[in-house]
């Protein structure tokens, strides 16, 4: 049976592992959530919140972590990781739809294209670059000279590649994004910014995803990297010289200022913004809408944004923050007092 037309729970567990009880024959073709889920399709639980829901759901069969097996008779799927096992269903009943292959009539191509490559309308591939096997560019993507793309990636449309860029394979770079435009470089000179030729590349790892419109410019003199397994939301900046250690991930609007050094499996939550020349250790974990403007050389959660209050209560303690600095001054000119009085006494 193919994906389009359903699986079967069993064919799905002999694929991607878990355990099952319940009727194996039960087709489903289609994943959705536990209060939208009908007929023919498969729900699931990795939130404890959504637990009632168990009780209520019309969905024909379930995907559920071992504390919640027993709370349902509906055919059901056992894994421990349920949220990444949705993750993998998910791809097996909707896989990625093929473009034709080969190279479109109205693409430029200057280099060597490998016969399993998909190579979309108005695609400019400049000279020597190297393209791996089962690429696929989609409509409007541009790129440079001397760039290498590895095995198995997918840009889709007006991704823009700079000069000498590198990209791993299997990575997934969604539309718009630019990879290897120019760092903020500039040296000033009296009244006038001189501009400073960026020099490096961006070198990608394998197994990477980049959401549309993200910008990561090249280096000013060496590279900007990215590591294997990193995820970039959309509409992230990630400036020059940067190294993103691997398996880090990012949300929407982060923004990384020059030559910042972030560890592995660190993750940075949406609007979240780290100033330059700074060094975060291993599992450094970052708050949304956080400014770090200092090296984090321990793992950890880190959180600098104020509570959310009312205009009112913030403008009061806005007030008080901004008398701190005349209390600390108060209280050790006290504590000097209290010292020399005990001293005398």
């Amino acid at each position: 049976m193919s994906a389009q037309e359903g699986l079967r729970l069993d064919e799905i567990v002999t694929r991607l592992g878990g355990s099952l009880a319940g009727d194996g024959s039960v087709v489903v073709s289609q994943v959705g959530s536990l209060a939208s889920a009908g007929a023919g399709q498969i729900a699931f639980i990795a939130n404890p919140r959504y637990r009632q829901q168990l009780q209520t759901t019309l969905a024909a069969a379930l995907i559920v972590p071992p504390q919640f097996a027993r709370e349902t008779t509906l055919p059901r799927i056992i894994h421990q990781n349920a949220y990444a096992y949705y993750a993998r269903v998910v791809a097996l009943l909707n896989p990625q739809a093929l473009r034709p292959l080969g190279v479109h009539a109205s693409a430029l191509v200057r280099s060597r294209v490998p016969d399993s490559a998909r190579i979309g309308e108005n695609v400019v591939i400049g000279e020597n670059v190297v393209i791996g096997d089962n690429v696929t560019l989609y409509p409007g993507c541009v790129i440079g000279d001397g760039v290498s793309i590895g095995d198995d990636s997918l840009l889709y449309p007006n991704v823009v590649v700079y000069r000498h860029c590198v990209i791993g394979r299997r990575a997934v770079i969604q539309a718009g994004a630019v990879i290897g435009s120019d760092g903020f470089g500039f040296a000033k000179e009296g009244e006038r910014w001189i501009k400073i030729p960026q020099i490096g590349r961006v070198v990608i790892g394998d197994d990477v995803e980049i959401g549309a419109n993200t910008s990561i410019d090249r280096g000013a003199l060496d590279d900007t990297v990215i590591g294997n397994g990193v995820k970039l939301d959309n509409q992230i900046q990630i400036a020059h010289n940067v190294i993103i250690g691997e398996h880090a991930a990012m949300a929407g609007c982060v923004g990384i200022a020059g030559s910042t050094k972030i560890g592995r499996r660190c993750t940075v939550g949406g609007a979240g913004m780290i100033v330059g020349h700074l060094e975060l250790a291993d599992d450094v974990h970052i708050s949304a809408g956080t400014m770090v403007t200092k090296n984090l050389r321990k793992p950890g959660q880190y959180t600098s944004i104020f509570p959310l209050e009312t205009h009112a209560e913030w403008l009061h303690n806005a007030a008080q923050v901004k008398r701190l600095a005349k209390l600390a001054e108060r209280v050790s000119d006290l504590e000097k007092k209290l010292e020399q009085m005990e001293k005398t006494l």
